[in-house]
């Protein structure tokens, strides 16, 4: 049995993919300890795993909301303001364990740091985007290097990287690169026949398909409404869903009262002041492997969970792509001839009722589904990530 080490950021599109590869893990008699923060506890520890909470992580700083230059920047000098206290807090909580290996989100800023501290191998989750060149196209960020590395010799980065340097002996990361640390082996939760730019990618990442781990809780939820009725399932997932009022204004515009049940997953989202359609169920949070039996047809923001999972269980979808990884998961959909992807600024009832339609209707949509989520099906998903991290072990000379 080996001590495995996982690092994530507060967010449940960085966690979600990584519990089913905890959970494989367990069971072929690993011991993980995971760091998040407390309101992940509850999730993780389901999995088996040992949960320990950082308090001095960076609060609501994800970087999935960075849409400018200026933001990545100022997601980097909160990180960096941080970095010591959570570095020195993690490193205190683990002191009494030698760790084997370990495994940590791409965009967890301190990844790199605190791997080349423990002298131990890695494993790196790319839950979003998994290398820059995937992402200049797709995100409004225009990722500048030349301008980020020259605020990398200024200022607050260059005093607290040679404070860390000299305390732990390390050699910092170059700030470019503090949301996309690599592994020994780096794990992409979908499949070569997706991503539109395979030799983006080095031999050291594996495609193991979508996270498809149920894990959810038993909520209480009607789902008796939903047999025999078409359903349609709405979510704009929990980063980027607080956005605009307008989508959800459209969304109650283009259904209300039509002969179809609406299920809308509304995270967090303060909707007292629209009158609910009849027809709607809505939830801050639903349990989504298990609606998506009964969907005929989805909305989504287009993250990479939920567009995985739409196409894995070969359901026809539309896309509204918001921020980050979205406009790339959404424009391959739709390059695939998988889905239509529709601007939210210019989106109106008419546009978006008739694009449901086409969807359903067209044939084609579900025949390209199918193509994806047979590529995703080949890919042999956790247990394929399992046999590549003992691989690793057998490989460095780590053994039980």
């Amino acid at each position: 049995m080996s001590n495995v080490l996982f690092l994530n950021i507060p967010a449940h599109g960085h966690i979600n993919p990584t519990l089913g590869l905890v959970d494989a893990l367990i069971k072929e008699g690993e011991n993980v300890v995971y760091f998040c923060t407390d309101q992940f506890k509850k999730k993780i520890e389901k999995t088996g795993a040992i949960f320990k909470s950082y308090a001095n992580f960076r609060g609501n700083h994800i970087p999935g909301k960075m849409s400018t230059i200026d933001d990545y920047l100022d997601i980097i000098n909160n990180d960096l303001y941080k970095s010591q206290e959570t570095i020195s807090e993690i490193l205190e909580k683990i002191k009494n364990i030698k760790f084997d290996y370990i495994v940590y989100s791409a965009m967890f800023p301190y990844a790199n740091i605190i791997s080349q501290i423990l002298k131990i191998p890695t494993i790196s989750s790319f839950a979003i985007f998994a290398t820059k060149e995937e992402l200049r196209p797709a995100n409004s960020l225009s990722i500048n290097e030349n301008q980020i590395k020259n605020y990398q010799n200024t200022g607050i980065y260059k005093n607290v990287a040679g404070k860390l340097e000299k305390t732990y002996n390390i050699k910092m990361p170059e700030i470019v690169d503090m949301y996309f640390n690599m592994g020994d082996i780096n794990i992409a939760y979908t499949s070569k026949y997706f991503v539109p730019h395979p030799e983006y990618y080095s031999e050291n990442f594996i495609f193991i398909g979508p996270p498809i781990y149920d894990g959810e809780d038993n909520l209480d939820f009607p789902f008796e409404k939903l047999e025999g009725k078409e359903v349609i399932y709405i979510s704009l997932g929990t980063v980027f869903n607080n956005t605009s009022s307008k989508l959800y204004d459209i969304f109650f515009k283009s259904f209300a009262n039509s002969d179809v049940i609406v299920v809308m997953s509304a995270y967090n989202v303060d909707l007292s002041s629209f009158d609910i359609p009849s027809n709607f169920i809505v939830r801050n949070y639903v349990p989504q492997s298990k609606i998506l039996k009964y969907t005929d047809v989805a909305i989504t923001h287009a993250g990479m969970n939920s567009t995985n999972d739409l196409l894995y269980n070969n359901i026809p979808f539309v896309a509204i792509p918001i921020g980050a990884d979205q406009p790339y998961m959404a424009g391959r959909a739709s390059e695939l001839g998988a889905a239509i992807s529709l601007d939210k600024d210019k989106l109106t009832s008419e546009i978006l009722k008739n694009s449901v339609k086409e969807v359903l209707i067209n044939p084609s949509y579900l025949e390209n589904i199918k193509k994806i989520s047979s590529s995703f099906k080949q890919t042999g998903g956790y247990q394929k990530a399992v046999e590549e991290i003992f691989k690793l072990k057998k490989e460095k000379h780590i053994f039980d």
